[in-house]
């Protein structure tokens, strides 16, 4: 077979490639079940939640769309415009008039920009951009350990952007990049005598955060409260006391889809269609639902560490694993405050909450990875993962 023919023919199966049906099939049932949940969260009291929540599902596949027939590998080239335009807009938010005692957003008039959204995907991005190779031949023959430099690099990368976001202040967001930077991290060949000098690093950095007031003094209840959930039961234990009577009441099947669930319907449950929409789920839907949507989330991280182990570079792997560590971290923290395991910091469940940022943001991340899969066919002379 001469060298042109098996070009054609590696061209051609690379245009059989098709999305992970998968991936986009769970992501459309947990936007379908957010809709869902949201109205029943909202409808008793008249907004037009779920509508809003509607156009920014539309948009959020449009982007998927979008992001996945874009060759994954071109973002590498957008990660210095992308970085710039994302700290700007970080710093941009902390003087425009805070909303609930947060600068958190960007008012555009039909929707507010959380900048903080979007960030988390350039940062991932521009983390593999970092620690993978640029050259093919290291990319597959290169040692896989790190030096502690490109690892301080890394640490830099994160710490700029989370600590604009603490500002805001978002604790949450900023725990999320510290989970995306350890994760890469590791995958990228830290080892473990590295590893755990980076989480001795973090617990002595949390400590210094608690000992110099970095934290608001809400941020500080909501730690205690997790330690002693009768503290404050009118105040700042309320909303996490309300979020487990309605996932209790829900018991072994819900007490039905859109039926009148006292705690849903009376919105007893404050921010039950962002932060707590997980208590709608509990309520209607009871333990066998919320399995269901664990397991649907299972499904998800699963495909994207799927794209990972198949992709055809180290930078199209280290997406991947960025996307799932940051979907696996905001489904156990959210999921875990709701039920009293975790402290209430604000993050909102993945194609579940409302949020138009949050949710197009997550639409970009996964459009990415799905180019990822889209291209893991290399042509020749190209690099394959191996």
């Amino acid at each position: 077979m001469t060298l042109l023919n098996r070009v054609r023919e590696v061209a051609v199966q690379r245009r059989d490639n098709r999305s992970d049906w998968i991936l986009f099939g769970t992501m459309l049932t947990l936007s379908g079940l957010g809709l869902l949940m949201i109205y029943s969260a909202t409808r008793s009291s008249g907004t037009f939640s779920m509508e809003r929540q509607m156009i920014f599902v539309a948009a959020g596949l449009i982007i998927f769309v979008l992001a996945s027939n874009i060759d994954y590998r071109e973002y590498r080239s957008m990660v210095p415009l992308a970085s710039g335009v994302i700290l700007a807009l970080l710093v941009a938010v902390l003087f425009f008039p805070a909303i609930e005692n947060v600068n958190r957003w960007i008012p555009l008039g039909f929707f507010n920009l959380q900048p903080a959204e979007f960030a988390k995907v350039v940062v991932i991005v521009a983390l593999a951009s970092l620690l993978a190779p640029r050259n093919p031949a290291r990319d597959e023959l290169g040692p896989r350990s790190l030096s502690w430099a490109k690892i301080g690099q890394a640490a830099l990368l994160v710490a700029i952007p989370g600590y604009l976001i603490l500002r805001e202040p978002d604790l949450g967001t900023t725990l999320v990049f510290g989970f995306i930077f350890l994760t890469m991290v590791f995958v990228s060949g830290a080892t473990w005598r590295q590893m755990v000098t980076l989480l001795t690093a973090v617990v002595l950095g949390s400590i210094a955060v608690l000992r110099l007031g970095l934290l608001s003094e809400y941020q500080i209840l909501r730690l205690q409260a997790l330690l002693d959930q009768d503290l404050d039961p009118q105040g700042v234990g309320y909303q996490l006391i309300q979020s487990k009577n309605a996932i209790g009441s829900g018991q072994l099947f819900g007490k039905g889809l859109l039926e009148d669930g006292t705690l849903t319907a009376f919105e007893y449950v404050p921010e039950q269609q962002t932060d707590f929409i997980f208590t709608a789920v509990g309520e209607q839907l009871g333990f066998v639902g919320g399995v269901l949507v664990l397991a649907a989330f299972a499904v998800l991280v699963w495909r994207l560490l799927v794209i990972a182990a198949n992709a055809r570079d180290r930078f199209g792997a280290l997406i991947a694993v960025g996307v799932a560590a940051m979907m696996m971290f905001h489904v156990v923290v959210n999921i875990g405050m709701t039920i009293g395991i975790m402290p209430v910091t604000g993050l909102p469940l993945p194609f579940l909450s409302q949020g138009g940022s949050f949710y197009m943001s997550m639409t970009l991340s996964l459009g990415i990875v799905n180019s990822v899969w889209l291209m893991r066919t290399p042509v020749p002379g190209e690099n394959q993962l191996t």
